[in-house]
């Protein structure tokens, strides 16, 4: 059964960061071919952030270029997510993505971000 994990949430001050992480397991993790992040605000529709492939090719929304930083750990089975200056506006449960023959979701991960 293919599971993805994620741990690394929480309350931030506005301008503080935060690092999402999500382990993937029973699932080969090189044959992923994409793996992403896709934050849901409280009435909004899962949007994309990031997004990085099995060559490390990253992706990034305009709203976090330069804010935003995912990485790849195909060793380790896990994918994370470095996000620094955050605004009210990231507050959102952040879901890892994985697409490969199929397409997995994480649990979600509350990120708020409030003074």
């Amino acid at each position: 059964q293919v599971q993805l994990v994620e741990s690394g949430g929480g309350l931030v001050q506005p301008g503080g960061f935060l690092r999402l992480f999500c382990a993937a397991f029973g699932i080969i993790f090189k044959l992923v071919r994409v793996m992403g992040w896709y934050p849901q605000a409280p009435g909004k529709q899962r949007e994309f952030v990031a997004t990085i492939t099995r060559t490390t090719t990253t992706t990034y929304a305009d709203c976090v270029k330069g804010r935003f930083s995912i990485s790849r750990d195909n060793a380790k089975n896990a994918v994370d997510l470095q996000m620094d200056s955050l605004q009210p506006e990231d507050t959102a449960v952040y879901y890892c993505n994985a697409q490969g023959s199929y397409t997995y979701w994480g649990q979600g991960n509350q990120v708020t971000v409030s003074s």
